[in-house]
Formats: structure tokens, sequence, C-alpha cells
């Protein structure tokens, strides 16, 4: 079982930063992969950014050259650096980890990203 705990969340202006954070209960945290996902109202949720167990990271076009994914498995946790954020970033921010003996996977409960002026 593993349970997500996204934070860093907020309110900030368009050309701002933000970090998110996902912190990770259980074990084999090294094992699994892990992605970033966002939803706008009225839209479906759609994959940001993602990193593998061996470090191999992939991003949404939308975001490349402007978002970083990176992962530190001695604290369990996952990290989503956004930088030069825009109106159309704003969302719910939810992480995700897939098991990697079942493939099943595990989601937080999101944090909600506003990019306004």
């Amino acid at each position: 079982q593993v349970q997500l705990v996204e934070s860093g969340g907020g309110l900030v202006q368009p050309g701002g930063s933000l970090r998110l954070s996902c912190a990770a209960s259980g074990t084999f945290f090294s094992l699994n992969a892990m992605g970033w996902y966002r939803q706008a109202p009225g839209t479906q949720r759609e994959l940001v950014a993602s990193i593998t167990n061996h470090f191999s990271t992939n991003y949404a076009d939308s975001v490349k050259g402007r978002f970083t994914i990176s992962r530190d498995n001695a604290k369990n946790t996952v990290y989503l650096q956004m930088n030069s954020l825009k109106p159309e970033d704003t969302g719910v921010y939810y992480c995700k980890s897939t098991a990697w003996s079942t493939n099943y996977d595990y989601w937080g409960q999101g944090t909600q990203v506003t990019v306004s002026s």
C-alpha cells in the first residue's frame, strides 16, 4: 500500500515559480515510477511529467523547458519545479506512483495551483 501526500501548491503570478512535493509512504519507493498530472476545470487529467526508477524523465510538450521533475529516494519524495508559470498551468496537480510489481497506480489527493495576476 502506498500513500501519497502533495504539498507546495498556491497562488502565483504569471512568470513566477512554485515547487511541488509528493511524499510517499510504504516500501520500495525507489522501484516505482512516479508522475505528476494536472486537471483544470472541465478537462481531463493530463500527464505533466514522469520519472522512472532509473531517473529517466518525460514531459508534456507544454511544460518542456519550464518544469523539472526529480526524485529523492532517501526521502521517498518526488518534486516538480515549475518556472515561468502561465495562466494555462492552473489546475489541481496530482502525484501518481506506479507499483513496480503490479503496475497498480496510487494517487495523491491533489494540490491546487493557480496562476493569475
